[in-house]
């Protein structure tokens, strides 16, 4: 058509959040007696409202979720529900804003909305995996007794192995392997501690800045409350420098070192581009820096084919504490192992992505070289976040790894 007017603008919003198929049905049913209607909530709920310019069409569909929930609307609320699962809205964003509704609409209108969910998930063969409550699979979580507190998180039941997350993450960016190693689908039953470093997560954030030697001192006392060293420690960029750092002054508390996308000391070089991000997050906040640190996260492939988890990160980022970051990127910026390394005891694996430009194979092979007996793998398609963006590739080195014995 070269001239469309308000309908036919709307009909286009209309389309795009409901699905040709109802539409379709919507306007074919039309008669003497609603055509007008129809004709009127095109016009102005999906042109004049849809079509506004302020809010994306993601955000409006988990806003009528929410309202309709609060106003147990339960048909519309299952037209919306199921066009955003169709069109591919995330379902942690869905999750969020049901669970937001449980606080807002009262637990019964929650109840109701997921049950309505998952009713549509399994009709669309989207049913989430299994995740039982039952002792030995629960997700439990708690804070340390020393301070500053840290939230811990445990799964599972077998031999201790600790995750220590990234600069800027928290204990979630392990959600997937920490649940592989629980379930014993890694050859052996395991349980798993997680903690968020301090100024991270649900963890406090003291006054920086911040030491590696900090960082150690929190990842031992850990340990000791959890009772359960020596313990395997698998860490990733941030948490394999404090890895490092504690099997070299605790080396009492390791028994095995996963040390992924990680340095033990950055060259002077480097040192001025630190300085530059501790400024800019001070002076602008995490918005200035949040998509540089993606980028270098994550490669564009990855970015480009997920874009749900790649957003994960992004608002993870963006949720930051401003002083607990920046008082943590001084403590990485000062990382000083390298001349220590050859004190480390305990089997090492330490795993490179060929893709990460913060933290290159070189790096990685520089501690495999100080590291008695210790073995480096180089993961080709992995950028930074090697556990997020390769994890059969990951599972399948720290698998092996893991099994054998401890010297």
């Amino acid at each position: 058509m070269d001239r469309e007017d308000d309908f036919d603008r709307g009909l286009k919003n209309r389309r795009a959040v409901l699905g040709d198929a109802w539409v379709d049905k919507s306007l074919g049913n039309a008669n003497a007696f609603n055509a007008d209607f129809q004709s009127l909530i095109t016009r102005y709920a999906w042109n004049d409202i849809w079509g506004r310019p302020g809010l994306d069409h993601t955000t409006r569909r988990l806003l009528v979720l929410g309202m309709t929930m609060g106003l147990a609307r339960w048909e519309e609320f299952e037209l919306h529900c199921g066009a955003a699962i169709r069109a591919g809205v995330p379902l942690d964003k869905i999750q969020e804003t049901l669970m937001q509704g449980a606080i807002y609409c009262g637990v019964p209108a929650a109840n109701t909305a997921f049950k309505l969910t998952l009713d549509i998930l399994r009709q669309e063969g989207l049913l989430p995996a299994p995740e039982p409550l039952t002792a030995a699979a629960r997700v439990a979580t708690h804070h340390t007794f020393s301070a500053p507190q840290l939230r811990v998180t445990l799964q599972g039941d077998g031999a201790p192995v600790v995750l220590s997350h990234a600069l800027g993450l928290d204990s979630a960016m392990w959600d997937d392997y920490a649940a592989h190693l629980a379930s014993g689908n890694a050859g052996a039953l395991w349980q798993v501690l997680r903690y968020d470093h301090r100024g991270h997560g649900a963890s406090a954030s003291p006054a920086g800045p911040y030491t590696m030697h900090d960082l150690v001192d929190d990842a031992a006392r850990v340990i000791r409350e959890w009772g359960r060293g020596p313990v395997t420690w698998v860490g990733l960029s941030m948490g394999a420098m404090v890895g490092q750092g504690l099997a070299i002054r605790h080396p009492e508390l390791v028994s095995r070192l996963v040390l992924a996308n990680t340095t033990a000391k950055y060259a002077p070089a480097a040192l001025e581009g630190w300085a530059q991000r501790i400024a800019t997050v001070r002076e602008h906040g995490m918005p200035a820096v949040a998509e540089m640190v993606v980028e270098r996260y994550l490669h564009p492939d990855f970015r480009a084919a997920h874009p749900a988890a790649t957003d994960v990160i992004r608002q993870r980022l963006l949720r930051d504490d401003l002083a607990g970051y920046a008082a943590s990127c001084h403590a990485v910026a000062n990382v000083d192992w390298l001349d220590r390394l050859a004190q480390v005891r305990c089997p090492t694996l330490v795993i490179a992505g060929a893709r990460d430009l913060g933290a290159p194979p070189a790096m990685g092979q520089a501690i495999a070289e100080r590291i008695p007996g210790a073995t480096l793998h180089v993961i080709e398609d992995a950028s930074h976040l090697s556990v997020l963006e390769t994890p059969d590739e990951f599972r399948r080195l720290t698998g092996s790894f893991l099994l054998q014995p401890a010297r």
